[in-house]
């Protein structure tokens, strides 16, 4: 009897190419599409329904919108209104993609979930499964994968991890299915090429204008909403001085802005909450790579708990560390864990 594979099939070329080769290899591959709450979400749903076609899979659309909205919309809100900037893939993958999805899969009698992830699953001597980069640098999407669990990774399949982005169109032209699939997908989806602020405003939420102050306390400057600004940024804050301002914190509990000069967004120590280790917690203090957002370098960083309180401590500068984003840590390629950033590593002067 064929093992049943549920694919997450969006429509783009990723998941298209990966349904197609697990049915190459012989698997009975079923496609389920997520119908989030997305603009232009009905014309999303022809273009998959196409895909299944063109590739002679069965389809079934599963309505997560309320489930969505409550999981990831709402952190996103409330993450910027708490001074943070949020990554609402992480969540998403985990609550959603490989959380709600996966059960549906299960549900209708899938022994394992697919989807067009760059990242590889490898074995740990005991069979518990391993998260590890995708071969491709330039794709690797190992970052926003790292909250899945061990119980949800041993039920997943990523046919992509192996091979770059070139060999996946390749193959797709390969296997004349160039132009069936449609455009790749944006990160943050349910944007839909809006900004931040003009999210916040179809939300109804309104402006909450506030102080600009330097980290001497001085205020230079208003701002429109702590939600238009992240940790780094220089654009927008309309401060005209000799050398330019940075935001080096978004302080929630006053409503307000402390910006510095570029210098002072350089870091190598920073605050870490919610950590997770993929294989029970190590021997302290570890030492590995870390990366600090999506397509950041890895660096070499040491981390460990002091009175109660964890710290990440790397060998090179960081510039601009952004609190609400994850702490990933690799040991070579492998994920051992991750945490999120609690503060810019910062000594707040005010």
């Amino acid at each position: 009897m064929l093992k049943k594979i549920g694919i997450a099939l969006s429509g783009g070329v990723d998941s298209t190419v990966s349904a197609a080769l697990l049915k190459e290899q012989g698997y009975a591959v079923h496609g389920f599409f997520m119908h989030l709450p997305l603009s232009g979400v009905e014309q999303h749903i022809d273009r998959v329904e196409s895909v299944a076609r063109r590739l002679d899979i069965p389809l079934f659309l599963i309505d997560i919108r309320h489930f969505f909205r409550k999981k990831v919309i709402d952190y996103f809100v409330s993450t910027y209104l708490q001074g943070r900037t949020p990554n609402p893939c992480v969540i998403c993958n985990r609550e959603i993609k490989f959380g709600r999805l996966m059960e549906e899969m299960r549900r209708r009698g899938m022994d394992k979930m697919a989807t067009g992830h760059y990242a590889r699953i490898a074995s740990r001597p005991d069979g518990r499964p391993l998260l590890k980069k995708g071969r491709d640098p330039k794709k690797d999407q190992s970052y926003f994968l790292c909250r899945l669990s061990p119980d949800q990774l041993e039920h997943v399949i990523l046919p992509l991890g192996q091979k770059t982005k070139e060999e996946v169109y390749r193959i797709a032209a390969e296997m004349q299915l160039a132009g069936v699939h449609g455009q790749e997908s944006q990160d943050i989806c349910f944007l839909a090429g809006r900004t931040v602020a003009g999210f916040f405003t179809d939300q109804g939420i309104a402006e909450q204008p506030g102080d600009i102050v330097t980290t001497a306390g001085e205020s230079i400057g208003t701002h429109r909403g702590l939600w238009h600004y992240t940790v780094g940024q220089r654009r927008g804050l309309n401060l005209p001085d000799a050398t330019p301002w940075y935001v080096r914190e978004l302080d929630a509990r006053h409503n307000r802005i402390i910006v510095c000069k570029e210098q002072d967004l350089i870091t190598s120590k920073v605050r870490v909450t919610d950590v997770r280790w993929s294989e029970g917690s190590p021997p302290l203090p570890w030492q590995g790579q870390v990366r600090i957002r999506g397509r950041h370098r890895p660096g070499p960083a040491t981390v460990d708990l002091t009175d109660g309180e964890w710290t990440v401590t790397f060998q090179e500068h960081q510039r601009a560390v952004t609190p609400g984003q994850f702490a990933v840590f690799y040991q070579d390629d492998t994920v051992q864990g991750s945490a999120i950033i609690a503060d810019s590593g910062s000594t707040r002067k005010t």
